[in-house]
């Protein structure tokens, strides 16, 4: 492959030539397990993700093991590609990936899925796992979007359920037969499947009734019936990341990233992470530092990132904000904090990140009235919003980003009336409260996304909003969000009900996938990519209704695509939690006493 012909004609040649600080290289023998992390998406978006930073790093340093990555060639890079008979390739030994022993693929996002196909069809390897023979890669896939693994079961060998690097070892030992000869494919699929975390399609097949809904799965060999979730018990004694790749371009997250902690105690009901992740684990104060330092010192980024799914909920977020800064401010290395939550926002912690860099601020009412957000359990009140507008903008912030959800259930006009309340609070806290050296002009950012509702959930069995139903809602925002210093942002609502259907999907779905793909669908996140037409015909072409998936409301009762998953959380818990949403009635933070959601029995055998 003579790659350097192709660099020259392509958008940022940096995606593809590898070698970047950190990097490895190994000498590969005939016991070398050859695994190809593989990112459904462009460079910059798949260099940002801290889970490849971890997997990366946790394989290679496995003696046997030589990981490497490959990722999505942006579309000028790939018709050089086909027009030269070229095949995806690694980014550290520019290896075809049909070579590689594993392919494992992180499932991120729904609207990556025909990307996986294009990888693969790159590579020359078979699409479906009962077509591919014994010398093309095993395909393996994780992440949050395996709790819903059907949709694309028909293409996956194994998916890994939790957390990956709880399984990933345990399940090498039971490949390294396999790659030596000893057993053939089908018996070591068989090893795996009997390993907790691990679910091989191929073993359980799904039974319809006549209207077409899951009746469940029929095991056809000695197999688990259910496949429980893997997560790191000691998160503070895990696997830990000491350093990162760092990349020659710019990416979406070019910083240091440190998780504080894993899961989260407060319980939104829309919120798949939240639930999914449980129980809570921290890591020490004194293991933060340690570790930022060696990623600092082998990588030279100048932000670190304290990344946790609310990140203001760490139990000594204080001191430790305090000590870093105190300890880094000299070298003019600035903190960031993500996911910030309104009702943990302490402006003590905010006035010690400004003493290096005053970076953005990022917060989500997610609903713009407080019954609603009581449906939702978000545990954000009228208070905490003024409260923290009064603190960030006396403390010189002029602009602020603020997300919310629309079509959320039991959402009414008056709810989408308050986000407008909201944000033109903001906008008159602003005059009141900035110094008075600040000549700047305020200026609030109103995002809004449309809710999906996810397996796991208490909403999983509701309907979603229609297309047309969203845009409605759009289009009264735009009449209400007048305020000059208020900009208004949304997601497109087409994107959102695609997504809801493979969210909640059966395996029936995996024809309309590949039809959908060989039409020429791919990068279906990006919006100059995304083609709703071809969609939409590759659905009536596989005799699939999306509203089936998206706005058909689902009894207590029926067998969904994803039970036979074991995530932890106890199904009566997130019917109690439906119910209580319907009243507008809310739940306590875990914190302040267990709120019965079946972990601690389940998996934990004891109070999480």
């Amino acid at each position: 492959m003579n790659l350097e012909a192709l660099l020259h004609q392509v958008e940022k040649p940096s995606r593809y030539i590898g070698g970047e600080i950190n990097t490895f290289s190994k000498e590969i023998g005939d016991d070398t397990i050859r695994f190809c992390f593989a990112f459904p998406d462009v460079y910059e978006v798949g260099m940002s993700h801290l889970g490849m930073q971890i997997i990366y790093s946790l394989l290679n340093q496995q003696k046997d093991v030589f990981c490497e990555r490959t990722f999505s060639p942006w579309p000028d890079m790939e018709a050089l590609m086909r027009e030269n008979h070229y095949k995806l390739f690694s980014l550290e030994t520019k290896s075809s990936i049909g070579d590689m022993d594993i392919l494992g693929f992180t499932l991120q996002y729904e609207l990556s899925y025909t990307n996986i196909l294009n990888m693969l069809n790159l590579s020359g390897i078979s699409l479906y796992s009962k077509d591919r023979h014994d010398r093309e890669p095993l395909i393996i896939a994780g992440g949050p979007c395996a709790y819903n693994p059907e949709p694309i079961a028909d293409f996956v060998d194994i998916f890994f359920i939790g957390e990956a690097e709880e399984v990933l070892l345990e399940f090498l030992e039971v490949y390294r037969p396999y790659k030596s000869g000893q057993i053939s494919k089908n018996e070591m699929l068989l090893k795996a499947a009997n390993i907790p975390g691990l679910y091989v399609p191929k073993f359980y097949q799904p039974t319809y009734d006549e209207s077409g809904i899951l009746l469940g799965y029929q095991r056809t060999e000695a197999v688990p019936e259910k496949i429980s979730k893997r997560f790191i018990r000691n998160f503070d004694e895990g696997f830990t990341l000491e350093t990162m790749i760092v990349p020659f371009a710019d990416i979406v997250h070019d910083r240091a990233m440190i998780e504080l902690f894993r899961g989260c105690t407060k319980g939104c009901r829309f919120c798949q992470a939240g639930m999914l992740y449980r129980p809570i684990r921290e890591r020490k104060p004194e293991t933060v530092i340690n570790t930022i330092d060696k990623i600092l010192s082998s990588t030279g980024f100048e932000e670190i990132s304290l990344t946790s799914l609310s990140t203001m909920d760490y139990s000594k977020i204080g001191p430790l904000v305090t000590d870093l800064v105190e300890k880094y401010e000299k070298e003019n290395i600035s903190l960031s904090l993500p996911s910030l939550r309104l009702d943990s926002f302490s402006i003590d912690v905010v006035k010690e990140i400004q003493k290096v860099k005053k970076t953005g601020l990022t917060f989500a009412p997610e609903a713009g009235t407080q019954r609603l957000r009581d449906v939702i359990n978000k545990g954000v009140t009228e208070a905490n919003i003024l409260d923290t507008y009064k603190n960030i903008f006396s403390l010189g912030w002029h602009r602020v980003k603020l997300y919310f959800m629309i079509g959320l259930p039991t959402e009414t006009t008056e709810d989408l009336d308050g986000i407008s309340e909201i944000a033109n609070l903001g906008t008159f806290t602003f005059k009141q409260v900035k110094p008075e050296y600040m000549k700047k002009s305020v200026q609030v950012t109103v995002s809004t996304s449309c809710f999906v509702p996810k397996p796991f959930t208490p909403f999983q069995w509701m309907a979603q909003e229609t297309v047309d139903g969203f845009y409605s809602k759009i289009n009264h925002l735009k009449t209400k969000l007048l305020n000059k210093k208020v900009v208004y942002n949304y997601h497109d609502p087409v994107t959102s009900v695609l997504e809801g259907v493979f969210a909640r999907g059966d395996r029936r779905l995996s024809k309309v996938i590949e039809t959908a793909y060989f039409k020429g669908c791919k990068f279906d996140g990006w919006a100059e990519f995304f083609k709703p037409k071809l969609w939409d015909e590759a659905l009536k072409e596989c005799g699939i209704d999306p509203d089936f998936y998206t706005s058909r409301e689902r009894s207590f009762d029926e067998f969904l695509p994803w039970d036979i998953i074991d995530a932890g959380i106890n199904k009566q818990y997130l019917i109690s939690e439906y119910q209580k949403a319907l009243n507008a009635d809310s739940t306590a933070d875990c914190r302040d006493g267990c709120t019965g959601c079946g972990l601690n029995v389940n998996l934990i055998g004891g109070p999480c």
